[in-house]
């Protein structure tokens, strides 16, 4: 755990880096590019999930995003949407956005540039033939990024999508501490990071009963990543 910590927090340097040097748009050049916030949104922020669909908490975490009507984006495995097809239609159906997770959530690093296209393809075929969708947006495992991918991203005209605020749900957080973290590092544009399954647990339900009217009182709209990154500009 502490080493994922570690990496977590150079990956938040980076994009910190990134988004200072760069600010990429959204227009086709804009492919590849990693998106950790939005530079143009004051008030707008993106709940985002990886790792599911799961029978138990997505259908959970949908119930709550219903109540408080707001949309999220879930970025799908895809041997998990093969395994819970209609938890995946249920996303779907309730108006949230969809995004590439590979198909068998591999680390990037381990994987050559052959079998790297295998996992994001066969994802995306899988998503395409459950629920008639290409997603467009793509979050790597632990998001992690190397040259091949970048290439293939800009090849399969992915936008890459890794956060600017981690919750740390996957570690099984307290609830508290995620809505500590969240509500003390939160402005406009943020890009929040959970989990829709978490082996062996989770506090992502109860956290997000907490942050989400606190969000929402001061002013904040939820949008899916695709709408917050929309018309970034330099």
């Amino acid at each position: 755990m502490k080493l994922r910590n570690k990496v977590g927090c150079w990956l938040l340097t980076c994009c910190f880096l990134w988004n200072f040097f760069t600010a990429p748009t959204f227009s086709s050049e804009a492919y590849g590019h990693v998106y950790c916030r939005s530079s143009a949104k004051e008030k707008q922020i993106a709940l985002t999930f990886d790792d599911g669909p799961h029978p138990r908490y997505t259908k959970e975490i949908l119930s709550i995003l219903e109540e408080y009507h707001i949309p999220a984006t879930f970025f799908i495995i895809g041997i998990n949407a093969e395994q819970y097809p209609d938890m995946l239609q249920k996303i779907v159906d309730s108006g949230c956005e969809i995004g590439n997770h590979t198909y068998s959530h591999k680390r990037i690093s381990s994987l050559s540039e052959e079998e790297l296209t295998k996992e994001i393809i066969r994802c995306e075929e899988a998503l395409y033939r459950l629920v008639g969708i290409r997603p467009h947006v793509f979050r790597p495992p632990e998001g992690m990024m190397n040259p091949s991918l970048q290439a293939l991203m800009n090849k399969k005209r992915y936008h890459v999508v890794l956060w600017s605020i981690d919750t740390l749900d996957w570690a099984l957080n307290p609830s508290s501490a995620i809505t500590q973290t969240v509500m003390k590092e939160l402005k406009g544009g943020d890009i929040i990071l959970m989990h829709d399954y978490v082996s062996g647990g989770n506090t992502t339900c109860d956290a997000l009963r907490r942050i989400i009217p606190e969000i929402l009182a001061k002013g904040y709209e939820f949008v899916t990543v695709s709408e917050l990154i929309q018309g970034d500009s330099p």
